[in-house]
C-alpha cells in the first residue's frame, strides 16, 4: 500500500535535491502511481503543490518555532516539516493529531528515530499556537517588502521590483491573485462551434460538451472574455475530461487566445509561429486560417516540435507544416513571405507562477536582466519574415517590464514597424487604456487570465 504521505515528501526531496520541476514531477509520479483512488491522487498533488507554493512563509513559521533553522535542517526532515506545517495551516478536515503522528512515523520509517521528538514538538507546537500565528509575520507598515515576501512567499527581489512599477495595492493582489486555485482554461474547436450554431436550437456543439463535461462530475463555465473560452474544475486531469481524446478541445490559457485573436488571422493567410510548443497558439492560428492557410510552426528541439505534433494530430489539423528550427537563425527562404509572424519568446514566466510555482525560486536578478537581450536578438531576425503591411504579434507570459513595454519601445525605434490598435480584439477586458497603442499588459488580480504581455505591429512598405 503506498503512502501518500511519503510520495508527497519523496517528491518535495528530488525538487530540491535535483532541481525538478514540480509540474513535471507531479504529473508523472501520478501518472505512474493511476490506480490511486482519486482523492488520495488529490491529496498527494495539493499536498505537494501547495507546500512548494508557500515555501518561504512555512520556512518562516518553522524558524519561529524550531530551535534549529529550517536551513540548517537535514533536507528530508526539512520537507516533512514543510509538508506537515502545510497541512497544519492551510489543509482543513485534516487532524492535527494524524498531521503530527504520520510525520513522526515517517521519521523514523527513514532512519531519523533519534529525531522523532524534534519534529512532533515543532509540529506541536505550531498546531497550538496556530491562531496566534499571523502574529509573528513581519508588520506591514514596517517592513512592506518582508511582509509581502513572507506572506505571499514570493522572493524580496521580486516583491521590490514589482512594488517599484505597480505600487503597493496593485502588487498585493497579483500576489494574492497568484496563490489562489486556478481552473483549467479549454478552447473548444471551432468546427465544433460551428456544428452547434447549425444545430436545430444551437444546442449540438459546445453545450452538448459541456454537458457530457459535468455529466462526468466536473465542473464547466463559459470564460467571460472569449465565446468558445472555457474554464474547467473538478478534474483529475485533462485527459480524463470527455472530448479531450475526441480533439474537441485543448488547453489554453485565455490569454494566449485573446493574443491570436489581436493577430487578425484571416482565412488563407501563411502564419508563421517561430516559438510555438506547445502548439495552443499555433493550432488556434491553424483553425482561423482555414482550409486555404497554412501555420508554419517552429521551435529548438524535435522534443519541443513533439509536443505541436502530438496536439495537432488529435485537433485533426492538416493545414500545419510543424519543423525543429532555432529562431535566431535566419532563414532566406521565408524573407517577407508571412502575413503573420507569432512570436511568444522564451521570458522569465513572471506571468504564470501560479500555475509554475518554483519558477519563482529559480530566478534572477541576473537572469533578468540577461532575457531582454536574448528576446531582442530574436526579434532583430524574425522581424525580416513579416510581409509589407504584414503583422508581426509580439507575447511574453511575464509582467516584467524590461521584457515587455521597453522590448517594445525598443523595436518600435529600430525596425520598420508602427504600433496597430488592438482595443477591438478586447471587449470585456478590463483596464486596457494601452491596447489603442498596440499593447496590454494582463495582470494576476486585474485580469481574469495569467499574467500575459500583447503587442501588434504592422510592418510599414
Amino acid at each position: 500500500m503506498v503512502n501518500t504521505r511519503e510520495l508527497a515528501v519523496d517528491m518535495l526531496l528530488r525538487m530540491e535535491t535535483e532541481g525538478t520541476y514540480s509540474n513535471l514531477l507531479v504529473r508523472d509520479v501520478l501518472d505512474k502511481h493511476d490506480y490511486l483512488e482519486a482523492k488520495e491522487k488529490a491529496f498527494v498533488k495539493r499536498v505537494t503543490e501547495g507546500t512548494v507554493e508557500r515555501r518561504i512563509q512555512l520556512d518562516y513559521v518553522l524558524d519561529a518555532y524550531s530551535k534549529v533553522p529550517s536551513g540548517k535542517m537535514k533536507p528530508f526532515i526539512r520537507c516533512l516539516l514543510r509538508m506537515s506545517v502545510y497541512q497544519l495551516l492551510f489543509m482543513d478536515g485534516i487532524p492535527d493529531a494524524a498531521v503530527c503522528n504520520e510525520a513522526v512515523k515517517l521519521a523514523a520509517k527513514r532512519k531519523f528515530g533519534q529525531l522523532k521528538g524534534f519534529v512532533n514538538g515543532v509540529l506541536r507546537g505550531i498546531a497550538r499556537n496556530r491562531e496566534q500565528i499571523a502574529g509573528i509575520y513581519p508588520d506591514k507598515g514596517k517592513e512592506p517588502i518582508r511582509y509581502l515576501s513572507v506572506l505571499y512567499s514570493m522572493p524580496e527581489f521580486l516583491v521590490s521590483m514589482w512594488l517599484g512599477q505597480y505600487g503597493m495595492e496593485r502588487t498585493e493582489g497579483m500576489l494574492r491573485a497568484m496563490l489562489e486555485v486556478h481552473p483549467v482554461t479549454v478552447r473548444v474547436k471551432q468546427e465544433l462551434r460551428e456544428r452547434g450554431c447549425r444545430a436545430e436550437g444551437g444546442t449540438g456543439g459546445m453545450d452538448a460538451l459541456l454537458t457530457r463535461i459535468r455529466e462526468a462530475g466536473m465542473e464547466a463555465v463559459p470564460h467571460p472574455y472569449l465565446d468558445y473560452a472555457c474554464c474547467l474544475t473538478r478534474l483529475e486531469g485533462v485527459r480524463h475530461v470527455p472530448g479531450f481524446l475526441e480533439g474537441l478541445f485543448t488547453v489554453q490559457d485565455v490569454s494566449s487566445m485573446l493574443a491570436v485573436e489581436c493577430a487578425g488571422i484571416r482565412e488563407g493567410d501563411f502564419v508563421l509561429d517561430v516559438c510555438a510548443a506547445p502548439g495552443g497558439k499555433a493550432t488556434h492560428a491553424a483553425e482561423l486560417a482555414g482550409k486555404t492557410g497554412k501555420v508554419l510552426c517552429r521551435d529548438i528541439s524535435e522534443e519541443k516540435t513533439a509536443l505541436i505534433r502530438e496536439n495537432a494530430a488529435r485537433l485533426g489539423l492538416a493545414n500545419m507544416e510543424i519543423q525543429a528550427h532555432d529562431a535566431r537563425v535566419y532563414d532566406e527562404a521565408l524573407q517577407e513571405k508571412a502575413d503573420v509572424v507569432l512570436a511568444d519568446l522564451p521570458c522569465s514566466g513572471l506571468g504564470i507562477l501560479g500555475k509554475k510555482r518554483d519558477i519563482k525560486y529559480n530566478v534572477s536578478l541576473e537572469a533578468l536582466g540577461e532575457l531582454p537581450k536574448l528576446q531582442r536578438d530574436l526579434l532583430s531576425t524574425v522581424w525580416r519574415y513579416v510581409k509589407p503591411q504584414g503583422i508581426l504579434l509580439y507575447t511574453t507570459c511575464t509582467v516584467h517590464r524590461e521584457e515587455n513595454e521597453e522590448t517594445v519601445r525598443w523595436f518600435l525605434e529600430h525596425y520598420p514597424f508602427e504600433a496597430e490598435d488592438i482595443s477591438g480584439y478586447l471587449e470585456g477586458v478590463p483596464e486596457k487604456e494601452t491596447a489603442k497603442e498596440g499593447y496590454i499588459q494582463l495582470l494576476p488580480g486585474v485580469h481574469d487570465s495569467d499574467g500575459f504581455f500583447i503587442a501588434k505591429f504592422r510592418r510599414k512598405d
